[in-house]
């Protein structure tokens, strides 16, 4: 099974479309599968009333100013799309208003990503249902009866769902990543389950892998260091290579035969290195074996396997024997 894996620009474009692109090309070049925006109408989902979550605006006085700068016209996400299909990677993006999954049924999106504040928007996900398309829910800010209750409001539209963990932190500490969740998300809904990272730390995405996450996400950023309320919790382009190589190396490893039923292919390596019962010094015939004469010494396959020492002990010498020499069935009588 191929994981599905998905970096988020989200708004680390600081509005500019240039950097939309020099994202993409970079994001592709390590690999992804999908390369995800989110697509703010800043009218449609916010009011002068919406607070920042993060101060770090320098250039916007409210909230809502800086939605306005993150937003793209609709020929203008076109071309992001157009471009995204061009260099190999799926167009993505999550959706803060019914006009936002408008403008996205205009550019062409293949499937969903609700961000965990909008799981209880149900005006919202009805809109995205009625696509008919996928959809990835993140459980960031939900207990499992929101949840629940999402999950039973979808279900009867008959898409395609999965669910991510997540942390709604950011960066997400060791002790907040909630790995050990995919696998009750599994049990309790019985959908394909991801794990969506705000942790800064390639470690997360990989351990969640092993763990059977289907899908990955996590924000990506050219370098921690720059403006933007999601930098910090980013992974930074090297690391985003190494980890799509981690994961990769993981599938492979998932996918092969390595059962122990069968170790026949090992059979010339075992005679090599197993062991042979030995002598450790010279020995007369008629001596009586015991337990400090013997050594073991490779390979296995040039006297008595060294398994069954203990049923030479008490045995009598027939030959003499030199120091190290292999101990045979038919030096004893």
């Amino acid at each position: 099974m191929k994981t599905l894996i998905i970096a988020e620009i989200a708004q680390a474009h600081e509005g500019s479309l240039g950097i939309a692109y020099s994202y993409i090309d970079a994001l592709a070049a390590c690999g992804v599968d999908a390369v995800k925006f989110q697509t703010h109408v800043a009218e449609a989902e916010s009011s002068l009333a919406e607070p920042f979550r993060v101060k770090f605006s320098y250039v916007d006085q409210t909230r809502m100013d800086y939605w306005k700068r993150m937003e793209f016209t609709l020929e203008q996400w076109k071309g992001l799309k157009s471009h995204c299909d061009e260099v190999g990677v799926e167009f993505m993006s999550s959706p803060f208003s019914c006009a936002a999954v408008d403008i996205l049924e205009e550019v062409g999106v293949k499937r969903y990503k609700i961000g965990s504040g909008e799981v209880s928007n149900f005006l919202l996900l009805e809109k995205i249902a009625r696509t008919g398309k996928p959809i990835i829910l993140s459980s960031g800010m939900s207990d499992y009866r929101e949840l629940v209750e999402t999950i039973d409001f979808l279900r009867p539209f008959g898409n395609e769902l999965s669910i991510l963990q997540c942390t709604t932190a950011y960066p997400t500490a060791p002790e907040q990543w909630g790995l050990q969740e995919l696998a009750v998300l599994k049990e309790k809904f019985g959908l394909p389950v991801g794990y969506s990272d705000h942790s800064a730390d390639i470690t997360a995405c990989i351990a969640a892998s092993a763990l059977g996450a289907e899908i990955l996400e996590f924000h990506a950023v050219f370098d921690r260091r720059m403006f933007g309320p999601d930098a910090k919790a980013s992974l930074e382009i090297n690391e985003i290579k190494q980890l799509v190589a981690s994961v990769r190396r993981l599938e492979q490893s998932f996918a092969a035969d390595a059962s122990k039923l069968d170790v026949s292919k090992y059979s010339e390596l075992k005679t090599m290195f197993g062991k042979s019962l030995a002598v450790n010094k010279a020995l007369k015939a008629g001596h009586v074996l015991r337990r400090e004469d013997l050594e073991s010494k490779k390979p296995s396959d040039q006297g008595i396997p060294a398994k069954f020492f203990q049923q030479v002990i008490g045995k009598v010498l027939n030959k003499n024997l030199n120091q190290w020499d292999f101990l045979r069935e038919e030096d004893l009588k």
